[in-house]
Order: structure tokens, then sequence, then C-alpha cells
């Protein structure tokens, strides 16, 4: 790509011609964000276009309730998946706090008792940890179990950000074939149910298999390894930590990074059409422009895409003023043209991939302090430290599962429950901050997008928020509606996202966080690997539009890896 488009000949129809600009990214989260910063960095011309009002998609901090002096980290939370390299290249003032406690569950079929997982806890302690809750004979296998993952991660985590291994590469890197064929081969659930024997425990680990991925455990398609893999691989150790500032601080200095470099990031810019050759319409003050681009990022989910392919499609087919012919689209097989024979977990794995699709809901509370807990051995400043586990004995999630899949919201409700102030309160205005508040994140499981088929939003909003809070009730000595604080009209500091609510806000296909199913973050046999794009699991069929989100091969969650991993791209192909 040359570093002066304007100055590039002419090259006829089939090449590209001269741009105005080096690359257009559409979508301006904190992936999208981390692209520009590389490039420009590197001397491109970015143009960078959001069409919110403001940048960091997923990725940011809001004050949530009126008159309140609290910025609560509004959809995503924590962070694990960004790697140091990113924030040494970027320059980036990032702080994160780790944890001391890693989880407390407290026991369904008996909340006067619960597991608390203390990181700093020696062997005996731990032990009894597990002894209290009538798991003694699992304390050497969790702790076991652990270690497993946590030699993958670190074998695995440096990976992301490097061209795709092979498969082949990365079984070789991991080292240990029954590891790998316990994490990768075989059904999730298997796994757990052959290392450990306790429900509870089970459990615990069953939910990393399960943020925001709608299935069962025993499903042989494995879309719970893949999620439970890039939940214990981040950083190399699988901590989840809490960012100094709120999840807005990341993408603020992400901003700082870009704009300092040079990036232009324009808001209020809507995104209307991307013709693969370049060429990008958005409307922007009232008006609708058109840029051209020597490449397109797309911080954007795959299927967003593929809406904004179609319309330049259908702009060219109409004849519209100043578009380029491109090719015809591919089109997607639907579920309904595979065979008839097809086995069911194949068909069902081609209809997620067709239409994907969230299950969750978050839940953003203000407390005017922490509830107590029916478990009067657990101080609640330590239970809510980590992640709270409502709810979530495996058998509970299996059941939960069925039930949603039927179209029901599961009761109980499994939760998990994450208190940002406990590790940082400067969130928090001066007041606030003195006294006893705290916020709660709320993250309830199981709950499909197709629950949209049988409840109008605002109905299933008051519903999950209700199971919700009587799943917290289940645990606690006192009802959480207690320490609800209120805003500046005495309303209840209770903010409930739906997944349409995340489609509509995010515009996240079906609300889903990854963007689509997870691919494993490796490149599979007979994986093309020809291009830089290809190389750097960036690829769509369009060679110059590249993904840089969380629908790229090793994307999903807060990490800025799909955002690297496309520069990197751009940057090797201009040198290859």
């Amino acid at each position: 790509m040359p570093t002066d488009a304007h100055a590039a000949p002419d090259h006829g129809p089939d090449q590209h011609p001269a741009a105005d600009h080096d690359v257009v990214i559409v979508g301006g989260g904190h992936n999208g964000l981390t692209a520009a910063a590389y490039l420009a960095r590197a001397g491109r011309r970015v143009l960078l276009l959001e069409r919110d009002d403001h940048l960091g998609g997923a990725a940011v901090s809001a004050q949530a309730f009126d008159g309140v002096d609290a910025r609560l980290s509004r959809y995503s939370y924590l962070v694990s998946l960004l790697p140091q390299r990113i924030i040494d290249d970027l320059g980036l003032d990032i702080r994160l706090v780790r944890r001391r406690f890693s989880s407390y569950t407290p026991d369904p079929r008996d909340p006067s008792r619960g597991l608390l997982v203390d990181v700093e806890a020696d062997a005996a302690a731990a032990r009894d940890a597990f002894a209290r809750v009538g798991a003694a004979d699992d304390a050497d296998a969790w702790h076991a179990f652990h270690a497993e993952t946590a030699r993958v991660a670190q074998a695995l985590f440096p990976t992301l950000i490097e061209p795709l291994p092979t498969r082949d590469e990365a079984r070789d890197l991991v080292g240990d074939d029954r590891v790998w064929t316990r994490l990768v081969e075989r059904p999730l659930g298997e796994t757990i149910d052959a290392r450990l024997g306790d429900d509870l425990v089970r459990g615990v680990v069953a939910t990393d298999g399960l943020i925001g991925t709608f299935t069962d455990l025993d499903d042989p398609a494995l879309d719970a390894n893949r999620c439970f893999l890039y939940h214990v691989i981040g950083g190399g150790t699988g901590d989840w930590d809490v960012p100094v500032g709120g999840m807005g601080a990341v993408t603020g200095e992400l901003t700082r990074a870009a704009r300092g470099a040079g990036a232009e990031l324009l808001t209020e810019a809507e995104v209307l059409a991307v013709d693969p050759s370049g060429r990008v319409r958005y409307r922007h003050d009232g008006a609708e422009h058109e840029v051209t681009a020597q490449a397109v990022l797309a911080n954007v989910a795959p299927a967003v895409l593929d809406q904004l392919v179609t319309a330049a499609e259908a702009a060219r087919a109409a004849g519209a003023e100043g578009s380029t012919p491109i090719a015809p689209r591919d089109e997607r097989p639907s579920v309904t043209d595979a065979p008839v024979g097809i086995p069911p977990v194949v068909r069902e794995r081609l209809r997620r991939l067709a239409a994907p699709e969230g299950a969750q809901v978050k839940v953003n509370l203000l407390l005017t302090r922490l509830p107590r807990l029916r478990d009067t051995e657990v101080a609640p400043e330590a239970a809510f430290a980590g992640t709270f586990h409502i709810n979530e004995l495996q058998s509970q999630l299996d059941a939960a599962y069925r039930v949603a899949a039927r179209g029901e919201i599961p009761s109980p409700l499994p939760c998990e429950i994450y208190c940002h102030t406990l590790s940082d309160r400067s969130i928090l205005g001066p007041e606030l901050a003195a006294s006893g508040a705290q916020t709660l994140t709320v993250f309830g499981l199981h709950v499909p997008h197709r629950l949209l088929e049988r409840y109008r939003n605002d109905e299933l909003r008051e519903r999950l928020q209700a199971a919700v809070l009587a799943s917290l009730d289940s645990v606690l000595a006192e009802p959480i509606e207690g320490v609800i604080a209120t805003d500046a009209a005495g309303r209840p500091c209770i903010e409930t996202k739906t997944t349409l609510d995340l489609e509509e806000a995010l515009r996240m296909p079906g609300g889903n966080i990854f963007h689509g199913s997870l691919s494993w973050p490796w490149a599979e046999p007979g994986a093309p690997l020809t291009t830089p794009a290809e190389r750097w699991g960036v690829a769509t069929r369009h060679p110059r539009v590249l993904l840089c989100g969380s629908g790229a091969v090793r994307g999903g969650a807060v990490s800025g890896i799909g955002g690297h991993n496309a520069a990197m791209a751009l940057l090797e192909g201009e040198t290859a």
C-alpha cells in the first residue's frame, strides 16, 4: 500500500485506484481504536467512523443513574485478554487491579455455607474451604485442573498476537496430549465430570464455558470448550482484572493513542455501505458522504459487515452514481439448504453461524452498602471481591439450559456478580466514595435472544430483572431491594440490558457479545494461510476488507487483539 495514496497511478478496473485514505475503519470500539493507533503510528492515513456520539463501543463508562456521581462500566467490565505488548507498544497508561479472591459460591443446597476461593490461601486453608461445602475430595483435583489450564495459558496466550499457528503447532505448544484431548477434543461437561465430583465445584468450573454462550456442556459442537479456553488463558494466567477508572479509562487511553498518532476519529458518522473495492458511504451532519480507501477494517460483527456490503451491491445494481462494479456476493448456505441427512449438531452449528445469538442479561446496580449473606462465616467484602456465583450448581446450569431452550426464563436464574468498587473506588464521586456505596454488575446466564420470540423486550427486561433479584435474594440474609440506592428522582439505581438492548445500542446481532460463534485460536487443517489477512486470522472474502473486531479469529472480550492483528496484516501486506 503506497504511503501517499493520492500519488498512486490508475491501475484499471480490477486494481485499486487512488484513495482518500490508506485505511477506513468502520466502528470505534476498542479494537477499532487499537488498529487506528497502530496504523497511524506507522504513518498511514486513517479515518475511523463511529455511528455513536462517543468512542469505545462496549468498553465504556457511563453515568447510568440520573444525578448519581458514579461512572459504571456499562457493558464490559473486566480485563483478561489485553496483552501487555499492546499496552507497551501504544504507551497506554492503564492500571489493572488483581483480585485476591477468585470466587465465592454460596451453596444452593445450604446457603448458610459457601466456597470461597482465596488465591493467597495456603494448601491447608484451601482444602478447608472445599471441605466446608462437602467437597473435600475435590480440592486436589481442582488445583490440578487449574494448574493444567495455567500451563495451557502460558503456551497459547503469546500466540494471540502472532500469525495463526496451525492446530498441530498449537498442540505441540501445549505439549500434553492428554490435556489437549480434555480441553479441545472432548466436550467440556465430560471433562469436568471426569475430574470433579461435587455439583457445586463442577458448576464453578463450567461457568467459564457458558459466558455469553448458549450451549449444553456436553454438546459435541464444543462451543463451551472454545468459550472456556478464552476465559482461562488471558494474560498467560487466566486472571480477570479490574480496570482502574472503569472500562472507559481503557478506551480513553486507546483514543488518546490513536488521535495522538494522527488518526482521524469521526463520531456520529453512521456507515451505510461498504464496497469491497474500498468505497465507504456514511451519514454525518445530516448528509451522506463517500470516501475511498486502500483497505477497510470492519470493527463490526461479520453479519453487520455482510449487510453493509449488500447495501453497496444494491446501490451498484440500482446504478447509484459513483459506485464501482463489484463481484457478485458469495451466497451463504442457509439451514434449509442443508442435506436432509445432515447430523443435528452440524445443522445447529449452521443455524448459529447464520444468526448470531447472545445468551445473557446484564444488570448494573448501585448499593448503599453490601448486603448481608446467609453465610455468616464469610464477610461480604470477601465474598463480593471476586466472582460471586449464584445458583450455578452444574445441575442447575444444565436445567437452566433446558428451560431456556424451550423458550422460557430459567428459575432460579444462574448469575455471576462483580463488585468493581471493592477494588477501585475512583469510579465514584468523592461523596459516594467516602460512603459505603458499592456497585454491582450482574451477568445472568442462559437467557438466549430467542426469548424475544415469546416476550416483548420491555416485558422481557422486567421479567429478567425480577429473576436476577430473586436469584440474589436466595443467598442473602436480607432483600437486595433494601440496599439499592436511589437516583435524583427517587428511582432505584438498577439498569437492565437484554440481548435486544445490546443489539440496538451496540449493533451486536442477537446481542452476541462475541459478534458470533467463537473460533479456536489457531488455523484448522486445510484453512488457507496464503495472504497476510489469512495468516493473521482477519480475512474476509473481500481482499481489501479485513475484520478487526471480535468477529476475527481470536476475537472476543476487551483485548485489542483483533485490532492489533488487522493492523499487522495490513502492514505485512505492504512488504509482501
